[in-house]
């Protein structure tokens, strides 16, 4: 902070002669304990008094909401009720037809084939990992040189990675 004077030490100030050497701000050692009681107190009987207090929103309070009444009965029309039902018999009967048809039938058993097919891949490939590394189902722990080579081979050819 430059230009700023500097105030003057503390030892320089003279010394009160009636020895109350006290800030205004500072109350009197009896009224510590009272002050220190009074501010808690009122601070919880201050939130109680707000937290106790029920909420008012107004001319809305305790409506619920435009969703919740019922509209009003809309008219019948005769013609729209028996277009809705041919519409709904038409959309049961072509439902119906494809689920019948070849062309689903092909494409959900070619799907549970390729299920199974991914499967058997997946775990032939962990197999393989197994016997390289040595541990799980597949670990050729125990197995000569030449059984482990010929046995991580055939497992490479049906996993594919050869």
């Amino acid at each position: 902070m430059l230009g700023l004077p500097a105030a003057p030490p503390a030892a320089a100030a003279p010394p009160n002669p009636k020895g109350k050497g006290r800030c205004s701000a500072a109350p009197p050692p009896a009224m510590t304990g009272r002050v220190s009681l009074a501010v808690p107190a009122a601070a919880v009987s201050l939130s109680l008094f707000l937290w106790s207090s029920p909420v008012n929103a107004g001319i809305l309070s305790g409506f619920s909401g435009l969703e919740s009444t019922p509209g009003p009965d809309l008219p019948r029309l005769e013609f729209l009720e028996k277009w809705n039902a041919e519409n709904q018999k038409k959309y049961t009967e072509f439902d119906n037809r494809f689920k019948k048809s070849k062309v689903l039938q092909d494409l959900l058993e070619k799907s549970r084939k390729n299920k199974e097919k991914n499967e058997r891949m997946i775990q032939d490939k962990y197999c393989l990992r197994g016997a390289e590394w040595g541990v799980g189902d597949c670990s050729t722990e125990g197995m000569s040189d030449q059984e482990r080579e010929d046995f991580i081979s055939e497992l490479k050819k049906r996993a594919g990675a050869e």
